[in-house]
């Protein structure tokens, strides 16, 4: 279990993370949503360390994490937005170097890389340079890189930035898998329909601090699970309806440029932050 309490950042005068709560059961998919500049990205950083707070503490399992608690920062891997590889290394030789690194033994590593890598779909590009190597290979190799210390808590900060759909698609198959090993995830992705698609819980925060936090249904539950758009002068506008007979309703009479949808997970994102952002 992840406790974040009253965690907060300063950078000088600016807030970046304000004061935030949060509870993070073991081997949930939970994810960070925000605008640009919510904070999500900091929180993740004092999750793993990089960062300290200004306020507040992280927890796991009951113990505070610090720099020091090497038990609890044993448990955590995080993969950043950032391609942190050496262009020049192959596959193998990533894997082996993140071995060495965290002074695994030889033959158990060995036998894990090759396992991860037949999971990810890499074994035959396993003496390729990463260089050579798709966006998608790329954070396929992070994601089997972190998973390599056998960690209990992965922490992912936009790992689909830059992937095509396809490769999108493939990676979240990759995360549900690792997830369905009661492996706690904590996901932050500009890909709304990422977190409705991957996440038990979603916290949508704003200017550091939190707005809401339920799951993705509940969320579109409480907007209204049915939206009609119309476009006007004014351009494209959704209304939200709880009720399908009154959506169709509304419908009927809003003329020929209007269209009967679901509610998604990116209306609620759309409607809180709208409200909140100026």
């Amino acid at each position: 279990m992840i406790e974040i309490r009253d965690l907060t950042k300063r950078f000088g005068d600016f807030t970046a993370v304000d004061h935030l709560d949060l509870t993070i059961e073991t081997g949930e998919f939970f994810g960070l949503l925000g605008p640009n500049g919510a904070g999500k990205t900091t929180t993740i950083s004092m999750m793993s360390t990089v960062l300290l707070p200004s306020e507040g503490e992280v927890r796991i399992d009951g113990q505070v994490l610090d720099r020091k608690a090497s038990e609890q920062k044993s448990k955590l891997s995080v993969i950043t937005q950032e391609y942190s590889m050496r262009q020049d290394m192959t596959i193998d030789e990533v894997m082996e170097y993140q071995r060495r690194l965290y002074r695994l033994p030889r033959d158990k590593a060995r036998e894990k890389c090759d396992e991860l890598l037949e999971f990810a779909g890499l074994s035959e590009y396993r003496k390729r340079t990463v260089r050579h190597l798709s966006g998608g290979m790329k954070r396929k190799v992070m994601i089997c890189r972190a998973l390599l210390t056998e960690p209990e808590i992965l922490l992912l900060d936009e790992p689909t930035a830059g992937m095509d759909a396809l490769s999108r698609r493939q990676m979240w198959n990759l995360l549900r898998q690792v997830n369905g090993r009661n492996m706690t995830i904590v996901l932050t992705t500009h890909y709304i329909e990422e977190a409705q698609a991957l996440c038990d819980r979603v916290a949508l925060i704003n200017r550091g601090a939190l707005q809401k936090l339920d799951t993705p249904q509940a969320l579109i539950d409480e907007l209204g699970a049915y939206a009609v758009d119309e476009t006007g002068d004014a351009g494209l506008k959704s209304r939200f309806f709880h009720d399908r007979d009154e959506a169709i309703a509304y419908l009927s009479s809003a003329g020929h440029q209007a269209s009967f949808r679901a509610t998604t997970l990116e209306d609620v994102f759309v409607e809180c932050a709208g409200r909140k952002i100026s």
